[in-house]
């Protein structure tokens, strides 16, 4: 014997729905038992219903009336078992509404179809043919007290037909109920195991969106965050976000290019700064769903790692190009260059040959710098970082340049470092490599009309960011704008000096560092490239 609403398998466990569906029942039988304990009690059942016995009737519906505390107390204790319960109050139900029916005169008193309830909760509680009991046992008790009327009474036997059309009608009741049930409970089951695979679905999707590598953050149509994953919170700086937090809240910049984007469906072609100190995100926006009310899904790469990885995938083209350079351009440019020399110990050579074996001996010269410029991108370590003391180390670079180019006396290179214990994480060797070649361009292009070089490498910390910076300002006459573009290109040069390659070196040892150099242009005059470094906030993200 087996309760419904069990997960199959398992009869002992009804579940919840069951619990509910009996506890339904009882309370409908216990109001029956009062309502008829107060009609017995009163008088008002032999008027209302005919009573042949007063006192059988009113013995019956007080027995009952207790009987039916007693299921609600076994309910709350859910003592004895479930099935016990439901077969327990069944065969009490039949056999005192049976008594009652026999008080009330016989089937003619109409009480007779208080058991189709009976026989609807067993039904609605019971499997199989278990749900036919409480019909076959309502429909015996039926004919017995009929039975036993006319033996005992002489009544009219006209009641036996009456007897079998409500048997008749139990049967059919226990049936349907019994039909219904079952397909409560098969859709109880796949509910039940809809909201198992949901739950996995749900668990999976969650466990995919947070090991996602990408930031991903959904918002819904007023810029609320509905969700974000791992990344995107590192992205944002760890935010601490709430219900349905606003982006702008928490990442006002990535909130101003949602909004554009949403004006212009136009994908940012720039990192975007998210957060005040915080890092530059390259977002990407697709709209989840159409019409006013849909949300946002954000898509956040974080700029530097980007950056890294399109260095990564130039260094290893510049390294097989510079395979071939190394093999195809440095040997029989090395051999010009040897027969150049060649040439010019040769004795008898006129002004013009000289002349001649000189411009050959330059330009060779000339073009085997560009390959070992060339050479040094591709050999370019991992930045090996630690802490670095801009002030003392700034001085002895800017010693060191100073002798080693031969400044004048007229010529000023200072270093101004604020606050002056500023400190940054930094590979020191591609740090001097990218300063040498700023403060190279600028002992090139950056004197002013006298001649002079006015050289200032000021350090400091941006307040806007938190991050440090190394700045390379000269006094020389700048920058045209629509040549500021270019600079970092590479073999662009302003001059007839050079390569054309300092610049484009040093940004590219920049990113390989995982910083960044600008240019930025100095409303008195003159040029600075700004060295943005990684701030103490960037470090600690």
């Amino acid at each position: 014997m087996s309760a419904s609403s069990a997960i199959p398998g398992h009869p002992s466990d009804p579940g919840p729905r069951a619990w509910q569906t009996l506890l339904i029942i009882g309370t409908y039988r216990l109001a029956l038992a009062g309502l008829l304990t107060v009609l017995a009690v009163t008088g008002l059942a032999p008027r209302t219903l005919g009573v042949a016995d007063p006192a059988l009737f009113t013995l019956a519906a007080v027995v009952y009336l207790v009987l039916a505390l007693a299921g609600s107390i076994a309910f709350h204790l859910r003592r004895p078992a479930f099935d016990t319960q439901v077969h327990l109050q069944g065969f009490v139900d039949i056999a005192l509404i049976t008594a009652l029916i026999h008080a009330a005169g016989g089937v003619s008193s109409g009480l007779g179809m208080l058991l189709l309830v009976v026989v609807i909760g067993g039904g609605l509680l019971l499997e199989g043919r278990l749900a036919v009991l409480f019909a076959a046992l309502a429909t015996l008790a039926l004919l017995a007290e009929e039975t036993y009327r006319q033996l005992t009474t002489g009544a009219d036997p006209a009641a036996y037909p009456r007897i079998g059309i409500l048997g008749a009608a139990l049967f059919a009741t226990a049936y349907l109920a019994h039909v219904l049930a079952r397909r409560v409970r098969q859709s109880e089951a796949l509910a039940a195991r809809r909201a198992v695979d949901l739950a996995n679905l749900a668990e999976l999707n969650d466990y995919i969106i947070q090991r996602f590598r990408s930031g991903l953050l959904a918002v819904d149509a007023a810029q609320r965050i509905r969700l974000v994953n791992d990344a995107a919170w590192r992205l944002l700086g760890m935010p601490a976000l709430g219900e349905r937090t606003p982006l702008a809240a928490v990442a006002p910049g990535l909130a101003e290019a949602l909004e554009a984007w949403r004006q212009e469906r136009r994908q940012p072609r720039e990192a975007v700064r998210a957060t005040p100190g915080g890092r530059d995100v390259l977002p990407r926006f697709y709209p989840l769903g159409a019409g006013a009310d849909a949300g946002t899904l954000v898509v956040l790469e974080d700029d530097q790692v980007v950056t890294e990885q399109v260095q990564q995938l130039k260094l290893a083209s510049l390294g097989r190009l510079s395979a071939s350079i190394a093999h195809e351009i440095r040997n029989p440019l090395g051999a010009i260059a040897h027969a150049a020399q060649l040439l010019e110990e040769t004795e008898g050579l006129d002004e013009g040959t000289r002349r001649l074996v000189a411009i050959v001996r330059d330009n060779a010269r000339r073009v085997n710098t560009v390959v070992e410029n060339v050479l040094q991108i591709s050999r370019a370590p991992r930045a090996r970082t630690r802490p670095l003391a801009l002030a003392p180390w700034l001085e002895r670079f800017a010693a060191e340049f100073r002798a080693q180019r031969g400044l004048g006396a007229d010529d000023a290179l200072a270093v101004a470092v604020e606050p002056a214990d500023l400190t940054v994480e930094a590979d020191p060797d591609q740090l001097h490599q990218i300063l040498w070649n700023l403060c190279a361009n600028a002992d090139e292009h950056g004197r002013d009309e006298a001649g002079r070089l006015h050289l200032t490498l000021r350090a400091g910390t941006a307040p806007e960011t938190g991050g440090a910076f190394i700045e390379v300002a000269d006094r020389g006459p700048g920058i045209l704008p629509e040549v500021a573009s270019r600079i970092f290109e590479p073999f662009f040069s302003t001059g007839g000096r050079g390569t054309g390659l300092g610049l484009y070196i040093a940004r590219e040892l920049a990113a390989v560092a995982g910083a960044a150099l600008e240019y930025r242009p100095v409303p008195t005059g003159g040029s600075a490239f700004r060295l943005r470094l990684a701030g103490e906030r960037e470090m600690a993200a």
